[in-house]
């Protein structure tokens, strides 16, 4: 765990882009760190009540304020499923209301499926959710001095992804809303009609520095290039093919992906996301 500075008093550690592994404890995400005079704002809690311990000592590092305000962006497993350490620190942890169903209802299953990754590196996790539940579409948060905006448009990875928009800084960690240098990920849960208006919520923000859910720091204009244009070109093709009768495998054979191919994973799990944005579409 290192967090690098991205604006003053804003910091973000780079996850690693693969799948979850017991080498890098399911932290494949990236991580926030904004310190205030007050204490230190942190920006998902990590996979683990032990890789938890890690953040909090990768943070130590930057500033000897404590962490005081935690906010989940979304209800994938590393995201939150590091709550229960900084609840015990006593620490504030906040989430969009729209995630408590999905963290109550996968919340199990994530242990589940990181056990036999994990092994004793899982060991002290539970399910600890948010102590403070947001409610409106834009929540404006002052701590310690500095002002958090945290922006939710229904979600799109999970339901309850969302934006924290630092606009003194011109930062915003987007959570699993972006990702690049790797392709995105589908889920059941995921709803590819949401996540276009979330993305476009980021859009609206025009921020001057971009910190991904997955993937390197960059610009809006990268994350428009890798998850913004792709979701868009999904939903038009799938959309087309549903309404003209097409079946779903001519469909997903015939999207085209030749913009997409610098993105890792691309050839293993963009027919998976084709099929569920097809699917998706049908439904709508």
């Amino acid at each position: 765990m290192k967090f690098e500075p991205v604006a003053p008093n804003v910091y973000a550690h780079v996850g690693d882009i693969e799948g979850r592994t017991y080498e890098n404890e399911a932290l494949n995400a990236n991580i926030g760190l904004v310190v205030t005079p007050a204490g230190a704002v942190l920006i998902d809690s990590g996979a683990t009540f032990q890789s938890a311990r890690q953040i909090a000592e990768a943070v130590k590092k930057v500033t000897p304020q404590p962490i005081k305000w935690v906010i989940n962006t979304g209800g994938q497993d590393h995201r939150w499923l590091g709550n229960g350490y900084f609840k015990a620190q006593g620490a504030d942890i906040m989430a969009h209301a729209n995630a408590e169903a999905d963290m109550k209802a996968r919340g199990p299953e994530h242990l589940k499926a990181n056990a036999p990754v994990l092994k004793e590196k899982m060991d002290g996790t539970e399910i600890v959710l948010p102590t403070r539940w947001l409610k409106d579409a834009n929540t404006k948060l002052e701590l310690g001095g500095t002002v958090i905006e945290v922006v939710h448009r229904k979600g799109g990875h999970t339901p309850g992804d969302s934006l924290v928009w630092l606009p003194q800084s011109g930062v915003v960690f987007t959570g699993d809303v972006v990702y690049v240098d790797r392709i995105l990920g589908l889920h059941p849960v995921s709803k590819t009609k949401t996540w276009v208006e979330s993305f476009e919520a980021l859009e609206a923000l025009n921020p001057k520095v971009v910190v991904p859910g997955h993937g390197s720091v960059t610009t809006l204009a990268q994350a428009q290039k890798d998850t913004g244009n792709l979701l868009k070109a999904l939903r038009v093709h799938m959309g087309k093919a549903v309404e003209a009768g097409t079946d779903m495998s001519t469909a997903i054979k015939t999207f085209d992906a030749a913009p997409y191919q610098h993105l890792k994973h691309v050839e293993v799990w963009l027919p998976q996301i084709a099929n569920l944005t097809y699917l998706e579409m049908e439904q709508e």
